[in-house]
């Protein structure tokens, strides 16, 4: 229990990510894979704020899980990851007017549940 707050801050940090790349890829809009639109989107991706603050985050979260992994077993630290479910459901209700439909709500128990009986070591 001692390491949660560091597993929180790596899924928090893979969380935050998704949201940021989902803003920043909202920004850009639809776009067909094409070749011709390799170049186009390709430099409006790389120049969007969001899509580099996403990725950053990803590369933090990236050095935090390292250093999970390195102090407690991974069939502790790895089901802890789907608390970020949780976290993208509740901040693309708020950021993105997303629905929390019933079977979301559902989904979130079994999830909360889940991660409960396997943290309890």
């Amino acid at each position: 229990m001692q390491m949660f707050p560091l597993i929180f801050l790596g899924v928090f940090l893979n969380a935050l990510a998704q949201l940021l790349l989902k803003e920043g890829m909202s920004r850009i809009g639809y776009f067909a894979f094409s070749f011709a639109n390799l170049m186009p989107i390709s430099i409006q991706v790389a120049t969007n704020l969001f899509v580099f603050m996403g990725l950053l985050c990803y590369a933090v979260s990236a050095v935090v899980w390292l250093l999970v992994l390195s102090r407690v077993p991974v069939s502790y630290a790895y089901p802890m990851l789907s608390m970020g479910y949780i976290i993208n459901v509740v901040a693309a209700h708020y950021w993105f007017q997303e629905e929390i439909s019933l079977s979301k709500i559902a989904g979130i128990l079994v999830i909360i549940s889940g991660v409960y009986l396997l943290s309890r070591q």
